[in-house]
């Protein structure tokens, strides 16, 4: 059973957060996300991160924004989103980051495996996400449960998604693990 949040359940109390919810694939994680940012009145913005690459991921995008009502505002930037955020999220309640998977991703492109140029980018990200008034989901799959890969470049991109995560939860007021569509507490700084 998914936990549905109710508009009036946001108290002043949940504004200015950062929330970080992760899960494997499929798990429920960006629903889970998606519905407790639509808890917040007024306007909300959807950070998308992905690039549509083939048909199947310009399928998975549309149904994606099929699901958000017309309170949703869309900034899609993969690399270079922090310099962005602070003015997508002007007069926004809730921003829901989705994923910091896929700009991991889209980093490593640009930066490869140089982990301190990728630490100080998701330092980079972190703090403008810190900086919003609006309350911050942010999305991650939790890759760390998986077999060891087999070359080289995907063991590094799983070590540095699991550095990733680690600085994201452990800045979040409230950190959640999703598995089969129900949310797990791991942290909660209420």
């Amino acid at each position: 059973m998914i936990v549905a949040f109710k508009r009036d359940a946001v108290s002043n109390s949940d504004m200015g957060r950062l929330i970080f919810v992760t899960g494997g694939a499929r798990s429920g994680k960006s629903r889970y996300a998606q519905q407790r940012a639509e808890a917040f009145s007024g306007r909300l913005l959807y950070v998308a991160t992905a690039s549509i690459g083939d048909e199947e991921m310009a399928v998975r995008v549309q149904r994606h924004q099929l699901e958000r009502d017309d309170r949703w505002l869309t900034l899609e930037a993969d690399v270079d989103l922090a310099p962005q955020l602070a003015a997508a999220a002007e007069g926004c309640s809730a921003v829901l980051v989705d994923c910091l998977t896929l700009w991991l991703n889209a980093r490593m492109a640009v930066d490869g495996t140089d982990a301190d140029r990728i630490a100080a980018a998701g330092a980079s990200l972190l703090a403008a996400l810190q900086a919003l008034p609006a309350t911050v989901f942010v999305v991650s799959n939790e890759l760390g449960c998986g077999i060891v890969p087999e070359n080289r470049l995907a063991r590094s991109f799983r070590d540095l998604h699991g550095l990733l995560n680690q600085r994201f939860a452990m800045a979040a007021d409230e950190a959640l693990l999703v598995v089969s569509g129900l949310p797990l507490c791991l942290k909660s700084n209420l």
